[in-house]
């Protein structure tokens, strides 16, 4: 895990340095703060465009879609704190495998979710039409 977030690191650190050697270049003396500011402000609106056209794609056929996008999300930022939280503190071993069993286990939850509920849907049916 640690190795893993070493790469992402090292990616977004050769960005990073490529970005102020840009700005620099183009003129623009911007320190880290404001070069914060102005990427993720930029990543963020781009993201929240594409996330925007998708939900009102889904919003069409299932709400449901949304919901678990959204909790499968959150899910993903909580489990990173987790297993970060348990590198910062020595407490428990910080390993990628965690996260993916983590996850996994909302899938498969929210699988017998989905069973349920359409077994409910089915069997409302079914009795309407046996009525």
């Amino acid at each position: 895990m640690s190795s893993a977030l070493k790469f992402i690191t090292s990616i977004i650190n050769y960005f990073h340095d490529k970005l102020i050697l840009l700005t620099k270049f183009v003129g623009l003396d911007l320190n880290d703060k404001q070069l914060h500011f102005l990427v993720i402000g930029l990543i963020g609106i781009l993201l929240f465009l594409v996330v925007h056209m998708i939900f009102k794609y889904l919003v069409r056929y299932s709400l449901t879609a949304i919901s678990f996008i959204y909790t499968f999300t959150v899910l993903v930022v909580f489990v990173f704190a987790i297993e970060i939280g348990q590198k910062v503190t020595g407490r428990g071993n910080m390993e990628f495998q965690d996260i993916v069993e983590g996850l996994w286990g909302f899938l498969v939850a929210f699988a017998i979710y989905l069973v349920v509920v359409m077994s409910v849907y089915w069997l409302k049916r079914l009795s309407r039409r046996l009525r």
